[in-house]
């Protein structure tokens, strides 16, 4: 996957970095379904909805350019794998096309290598048959550089589509070190999701900048507004992460 160079993006291709995450656990249904809508309207790479939330996203977002990605193992990656292959199957058949796994965190930091490739790999599996993408979550507050650089590698051998840095939830999110060191693991060859503290057309540029091919944020509508040069609608900036 090219690496993407922010001297030579254009608006749209701002926009097509980013997927709007609605995860925040307390968002009522008006407001995932107004993301939904606004993330139309700015024409964003994708909505980022809780499982329970992608038939509605589905049904909102058919027929426009906007992507609809769901989480599985969320947000602590502990599930069995049998679990995420089930939830998975249930996400696709709701109609996601994008899926953001938490790996197993402990069994990585145990050097259980083994086991989170197979967890990896079985999700990859059920997702690429359907046609859709796997962004494999890291949660990089968590780990050592050595246990992001094995977590990269085994993501490239699982045949996963991007590496991402966090959930948002943990106690750290994005930054330019992890970003810059997950994308040289991989040399550029899958995909680069930051995700997690990334509120700005400012901080997309320095993501961007240091390998970031998508962009997970619950402000990315009003960062695309930042990037056209307007002025951020209260909608838009609302917390939803």
């Amino acid at each position: 996957m090219p690496e993407i160079s922010i001297e030579t993006l254009t608006e749209r291709d701002i926009a097509k970095t980013i997927d709007h995450s609605l995860l925040k656990p307390e968002l009522d249904d008006r407001f995932v379904e107004d993301g939904c809508r606004l993330a139309a309207a700015y024409d964003v790479a994708s909505v980022c909805v809780p499982p329970v939330h992608v038939r509605r996203a589905a049904a909102i977002l058919k027929g426009t350019d906007v992507a609809v990605g769901t989480v599985v193992g969320f947000p602590h990656g502990y599930a069995t794998t049998e679990t995420k292959v089930a939830e998975t199957r249930q996400a696709l058949a709701d109609g996601a096309t994008e899926i953001d796994m938490v790996i197993q965190i402990g069994a990585l930091k145990s050097d259980r290598d083994a086991d989170v490739l197979a967890d990896i790999a079985a999700v990859v599996d059920v997702a690429h048959a359907a046609g859709a993408l796997v962004k494999v979550i890291f949660e990089n507050a968590y780990l050592t550089d050595d246990e992001k650089i094995r977590a990269c590698h085994l993501t490239e051998a699982a045949g996963a589509d991007f590496v991402k840095t966090s959930t948002g939830f943990a106690k750290g999110g994005a930054t330019v070190h992890d970003v810059t060191l997950m994308a040289e693991a991989v040399d550029h060859k899958l995909g680069v999701k930051a995700s997690g503290g990334v509120g700005s057309a400012a901080d997309l540029q320095k993501m961007v900048q240091a390998g970031a091919t998508r962009i997970g944020a619950s402000v990315g509508v009003k960062i695309v507004q930042e990037a056209k040069g307007q002025a951020p609608d209260k909608s838009s900036s609302k917390s939803a992460y």
